[in-house]
């Protein structure tokens, strides 16, 4: 499975912006599309997930501020990022999950938010 992720860059405080995340290879395989973020020092965090049978979920910071979709057809996962914050700022990854727990990896786009 590769990952091509697309759509950070800077924001100012309280803007928005969209992600991308397109998968190929073994697509089959795939049972969650996501996104993961990571900012120096800490450890990586769930931004928000999509799985195969409908599930959603985010983290407990997003409270409302992102929305991930998917489009089955492009193979594709978004991030639709509102209301950002400085406290936002990090690398986001995009992510997927196999039904036996192997998960991949995207190279990570930078997103910056302005103070």
């Amino acid at each position: 499975v590769q990952l091509q992720a697309s759509g950070g860059g800077l924001v100012q405080d309280g803007g928005s912006l969209r992600l991308s995340c397109t998968a190929s290879g073994d697509i089959a395989s795939i049972t969650a599309l996501g996104w993961y973020r990571q900012v120096p020092g800490k450890q990586r965090e769930m931004v928000a997930t999509a799985t195969t049978s409908g599930f959603v979920g985010y983290g407990g910071f997003v409270k409302d501020r992102f929305t991930i979709t998917r489009d089955a057809a492009k193979n594709t996962v978004y991030l639709q990022m509102n209301s950002l914050k400085p406290e936002d700022t990090a690398v986001y990854y995009c992510n997927a999950i196999t039904p036996r727990g192997i998960e991949h990896w995207g190279q990570g786009t930078q997103v910056t938010v302005s103070s």
